[in-house]
Formats: structure tokens, sequence, C-alpha cells
């Protein structure tokens, strides 16, 4: 099976069937194993502090894991040599976060969030991922790092 017709299907998938992912307005934007890329916009559901009106620390440590996730699951299938649709399932259910550092720079203010994952190093167990998030203004609002059981 072709990988990019195979990362379309997963992209739709997340997209389509995570409520989480739906609920926050998830859109995946880049899905590869060089780097990840998901966006959302600012709904008032997402207020951690209304007082100052910014993202809730909870949205941008979820945002976070869930790109670093999608990085380390690309990763998974460009190491896998039989792509059959079972294949990629039985690989892709093994992956889970086993740490989430979130490191908060700014208030997370913006119309639009923009988080990116590169693959720090990817074995056969286990997986670590570097995040960003940025706002529309390209203002560095968070980072992180993830480690995610990937074997």
């Amino acid at each position: 099976m072709d990988k990019q017709l195979i990362y379309k299907q997963i992209t739709e998938f997340w997209m389509n069937n995570i409520p989480f992912n739906q609920e926050l307005g998830i859109r995946i934007t880049r899905f590869d194993s060089e780097e990840s890329e998901i966006r959302f916009d600012w709904q008032d559901k997402l207020i951690g502090n209304p007082l100052q009106k910014i993202l809730h620390g909870g949205v941008t440590a979820s945002a976070l894991d869930f790109t670093g996730g999608m990085v380390a699951a690309a990763n998974i299938i460009d190491q896998l040599d039989d792509m059959s649709p079972q294949m990629i399932q039985s690989s892709l259910g093994k992956l889970g976060t086993i740490d989430l550092r979130t490191d908060f720079l700014r208030p997370g203010r913006g119309e639009e969030f923009i988080v990116t994952a590169k693959v720090i190093r990817s074995g056969s167990k286990v997986a670590v991922t570097r995040m960003e998030m940025h706002n529309e203004q390209g203002q560095h609002l968070a980072f992180g790092t993830g480690t995610y059981m990937v074997g």
C-alpha cells in the first residue's frame, strides 16, 4: 500500500473518530515522519483563565501530546516492512505516551494555534519527540518533549 495513502487514511481517522480532537477543532495539516503539524482555532470553550482570556493549559498539553504522537506514529509506519492494514493497526495500537513535559512560555493568546512536532529519536521500543506551539502571529507559546511507546 502507498505510504501517502496510509498517511491520508490515518489523518482522516484521527480527525473524524476521536471526539476529543473534534471538540478542540483540530485540523491535521501535515503528517509524515519528518514533521507533523496540527492547527486549531480559538474557541471560548477552551478558556483556562476567564479573566485573562487565555487557552487552558490542558488544551496546550493535549495538543502538544497529540502532535508528538502523530510524528511518532509516522515513524512507526516508516519502519514497517509489512504495510498491510492489519500490521499498521497492530503497530499503531501499541502507541502510547510514556512521558510528557510541557513548558509554558507565554499565555495562550491567539486566534489560531499551530503545533509542530519532530522526532528526536525513534527506536524499536521508544520514540522521543520535540513539539512547539505558536499562535498565528508566530509567538512561541509552549514547547514540549514527549516519550512514546512504539513497540
